[in-house]
């Protein structure tokens, strides 16, 4: 018989030492400016809490800084770094997102509220309930402080109304003839609660879109007597004022990418593929009363409103 060899091998002298790459150390602190761009470039981490972190230190950096001081960076890229947040997994990610989305100045984000449209339908009609739901405060948050850009910007009328629509589970008639979906589930906040919030946020972007107020405040700067009607021979202050007729439009071009910079254009769009959809699914949540029923009697207001003065002419 042999005996078995031994394993044993002494290794001390093999782990001395241990190399860290790309390490350095320095003696101050870095910049304000550099560690919110660190913090900046971490949203895109792998882990949660790593995401959430970052965005807490974000909206403490931008909620104290002086009244009048400018953001340490763009509004416009911070706008694309935050805005796909809102298809985190990660409730608490979304949650602090919201919060820094309310921190950040209102007339900044109006000048790239596009950035910000980019991702609401794809949020509105996500398949998780909880997206699907802090969408719906992006979309609060986005009308609070922009709006009347969010309605008038490159889709932002009639992307919008549709993913509402299609969230609500609400038939809509397209060019080829009407189709229907499927009710969209609305998870475990319970059906009544997150239907009424979808509602009255609808309410609120039809307010946005068919508010008359906007257009008083225009014709109670006008001209005095003897010249009446003077605004109405001056120069169209819209950037496309002869869009309806239709003349430059490429054929079978993407209606739902246009611009409706007036309201009267917003109402014929509305009249035309959205307004018998929506009543018709108003009808059916008045009947399931409580929240839900007074949810949808403040979409038929703000529908009977908008549409008070509209002739009804294509």
């Amino acid at each position: 018989m042999f005996d078995s060899p031994t394993r044993n091998h002494d290794v001390t002298d093999q782990i001395s030492a241990i190399v860290l790459n790309q390490q350095s150390l320095k003696t101050t602190a870095p910049s304000t400016q550099t560690q919110f761009s660190h913090h900046v470039s971490l949203l895109s981490s792998r882990t949660d809490s790593q995401r959430r972190e970052s965005l807490s230190y974000l909206t403490t950096a931008i909620t104290t800084m002086p009244t009048h001081a400018p953001l340490q960076q763009p509004a416009g890229v911070l706008l694309q770094k935050l805005v796909p947040l809102t298809l985190d997994p990660s409730n608490g990610v979304r949650t602090q997102l919201l919060k820094l989305l309310h921190a950040l100045p209102p007339n900044d984000v109006a000048d790239h509220i596009d950035k910000v449209l980019l991702w609401l339908p794809v949020g509105l009609t996500h398949l998780a309930a909880d997206i699907r739901s802090s969408t719906l405060e992006m979309l609060v948050w986005a009308l609070e402080c922009a709006g009347d850009a969010l309605v008038s910007c490159a889709g932002g009328w009639v992307k919008t109304l549709k993913s509402l629509v299609v969230m609500h589970g609400w038939p809509i008639e397209s060019e080829s003839g009407p189709w229907s979906s499927s009710k969209t589930s609305f998870g475990k906040l319970g059906e009544g609660k997150a239907m009424a919030k979808g509602l009255t946020t609808l309410a609120s972007f039809l307010r946005a879109g068919l508010d008359e107020r906007m257009e008083q405040e225009v014709q109670s700067t006008g001209w005095g007597w003897p010249l009446t009607n003077t605004e109405q021979h001056m120069i169209s202050r819209r950037s496309n004022c002869f869009a309806y007729l239709g003349l430059f439009k490429a054929p079978g071009g993407d209606d739902e990418s246009q611009l409706y910079e007036d309201r009267e254009d917003r109402q014929r769009v509305f009249a035309w593929r959205f307004q018998k959809p929506i009543e018709r699914g108003l009808e059916a949540a008045k009947q399931e009363g409580g929240e839900v029923g007074r949810a949808a009697a403040s979409v038929q207001k703000a529908i009977n409103e908008g549409m008070r003065d509209f002739d009804g002419s294509p």
